[in-house]
């Protein structure tokens, strides 16, 4: 009767954990099953007809429609993003022909606006899918990934620069192939930064939301659906209440997204921190937690593992057996590298053909003021660097090194960096105006506001990742304080901070063709500068002059890769890397 009774209690202890289990894979089933129909949505939302103009519902009720469909553009760029750093990173990395050329491009990608991207890819795209919504969704989720990849794509190649050798070293004694030594050696070494980054390129790509779902171009009005384009249409009209409802709504997802997807990779990259001790306080989240629980999750991963198991197997038994497979597939990728090369080849000779009919155009008069223009939004973008590292060093060596604040302000940070520029640059702006600033000097500080989110965000991505061990040793000899900054913490965060530097530098060439051009209070305000010449050639339709203000930009940006991020890369890489 005693045993009896002790399973009849055990079982009723058991039953709600197995009622907790199911109840979990129901809800698994369930995300699944709004993810299909949101996909299907979206898929009916490309295919309808094209329509330039498309009118905006201001009431709240468009809301969750319009900010679902710009998630998913975000989420779309953002996969696309992640694949462009991982291939193009490794490749960087890997081979110094291709860094030569990659990393310039880069530099140079980084620096151009997001208006310099739109008018080329916006009326291509129209031209390829002209009866339908395709073109314009494909045009922004272009635009957004242009706002996102670029400092992914850095954090992960300074992250590979700084794997030691002796790494490789041992992964060629085992004989590891390219995909092994990426999976268990590169890959590891870049996660923590490259989540980080992740985020901060979410983050990007929200901040110019309201150019890339709602622009004009010569005089044409193009519109997507969107909670950017709600944004905007609720600026011009002066809609304060829609304003409002707008903020909550990108406030909503936002805080969804951390939740359900960064929270989730933060903990998860922790795992790859170099330390010899597991101190400190893990970081923790509910989704991680949740999934850890069910069952249907558990049976999927067995199932995974059972096909790998069995993949391998295949592939060892192929592997042992002569034959001319091997030799087959290295003449494919040959011949694939050498196509791809010479497409690549004749669309660059195709472009800078079609450029040079546009420079041709630009009055000398201009090339002289394109230069000045230059100078001009060079000392601005200096000074804002400037004074993004004044503040952002401190504070997020002190984020990074508390797991409990880091994880309290991540999504505070987050959706302060991702407040779409038109609705911050105007509250900025008008207490600017109201102390008596020049606008000249406003605008230097919008740009900080398009710079410091990165270079936080590589600092705490660094400063998370100093070893625990690291942090006790300074404990024990009381190194502490200014002195612990000094030759502890920015040391540690050095190679993050770089690459943070270079993001940022981007960052504030990109703010100032909103920065330097600013509607406030029906009349608009503008300062000199190379920005505001961008901004102007693109609203009325004048490409020759556009062209040639991008690429200004990007020769400068090149020459500032030369002199000053490229030794600054290989100081970090060969003085201040954790794991050399």
């Amino acid at each position: 009767m005693t045993s009896v009774a002790a399973g009849a209690a055990s079982s009723r202890r058991a039953g709600p954990s197995t009622l907790a289990v199911r109840a979990i894979d129901l809800l698994l089933l369930g995300v699944l099953g709004a993810s299909v129909a949101g996909v299907v949505a979206l898929a009916e939302q490309w295919g309808a007809p094209l329509r330039e103009a498309v009118p905006i519902d201001l009431s709240p009720s468009a809301l969750p429609g319009y900010t679902l469909l710009s998630l998913s553009r975000g989420l779309a760029a953002y996969g696309l993003s992640l694949a462009f750093t991982l291939v193009v990173g490794t490749l960087a990395a890997r081979s110094r022909r291709a860094e030569r050329v990659l990393i310039p491009m880069l530099d140079i990608g980084q620096g151009i606006p997001v208006l310099g991207f739109l008018p080329g890819l916006v009326l291509g795209m129209v031209a390829l899918f002209p009866r339908t919504n395709v073109g314009l969704e494909l045009a922004c989720v272009v635009m957004i990934f242009t706002g996102q990849v670029w400092n992914m794509a850095f954090s992960f190649y300074g992250s590979l620069k700084a794997v030691p050798t002796e790494m490789y070293e041992v992964a060629r004694l085992h004989g590891f192939s390219r995909w092994k030594t990426f999976r268990t050696v590169e890959l590891p070494s870049a996660v923590i930064g490259l989540v980080w980054n992740s985020m901060m390129s979410m983050a990007g790509g929200w901040f110019f939301l309201t150019v890339n779902e709602a622009f004009v171009l010569g005089g044409r009005d193009f519109r997507l659906p969107g909670v950017g384009s709600y944004m905007a249409v609720a600026i011009e009209r002066g809609d304060t209440r829609a304003m409002v409802w707008a903020v909550v709504a990108m406030t909503v997802m936002i805080v969804a997204v951390d939740q359900l997807l960064w929270r989730p990779l933060v903990v998860w990259s922790q795992k790859f921190r170099v330390e010899e001790t597991g101190s400190g306080e893990a970081p923790t989240s509910w989704v991680v937690s949740l999934l850890g629980r069910s069952r249907l999750l558990r049976r999927i991963r067995r199932s995974l593992r059972r096909a790998r198991e069995e993949a391998r197997a295949r592939a060892a038994a192929r592997g042992a057996l002569p034959g001319a497979g091997a030799s087959r597939s290295g003449v494919l990728r040959a011949s694939a590298a050498l196509l791809g090369g010479v497409l690549a080849a004749a669309a660059a000779l195709w472009g800078m053909l079609r450029l040079g009919g546009l420079l041709v155009r630009v009055p000398v008069r201009e090339w002289g003021v394109l230069g000045l223009a230059l100078g001009a939004t060079a000392l601005r973008a200096a000074g804002a660097l400037a004074l993004a590292v004044l503040w952002t060093v401190p504070v997020g060596i002190l984020l990074g090194r508390s797991r409990t604040w880091s994880r309290r302000l991540q999504p505070v940070i987050q959706i302060v960096a991702s407040f779409p520029a038109p609705m911050l640059y105007p509250l900025v702006t008008a207490a600017l105006l109201f102390a008596g600033a020049p606008f000249g000097g406003i605008a230097a500080v919008l740009m900080v506001l398009g710079a410091q989110w990165y270079v936080l965000f590589n600092v705490l991505a660094g400063a998370s990742a100093i070893p625990g061990d690291l942090g006790e040793a300074a404990d024990v000899y009381r190194v502490s304080g200014f002195r612990r900054f000094l030759t502890l913490d920015l040391p540690a965060v050095f190679p993050f901070l770089v690459t943070g530097l270079v993001t940022a530098a981007g960052g504030a060439w990109n703010a100032s063709i909103v920065a330097e051009t600013l509607v406030f209070r029906g009349r608009e305000l503008t300062t000199f500068g190379l920005g505001s010449l961008i901004t102007r050639a693109t609203h009325d339709g004048n490409f020759p002059l556009l062209a040639a203000g991008v690429l200004t930009m990007s020769l400068a940006l090149v020459l500032l890769n030369r002199t000053v991020w490229r030794r600054l890369y290989r100081l970090a890489a060969t003085r201040y890397a954790l794991n050399r």
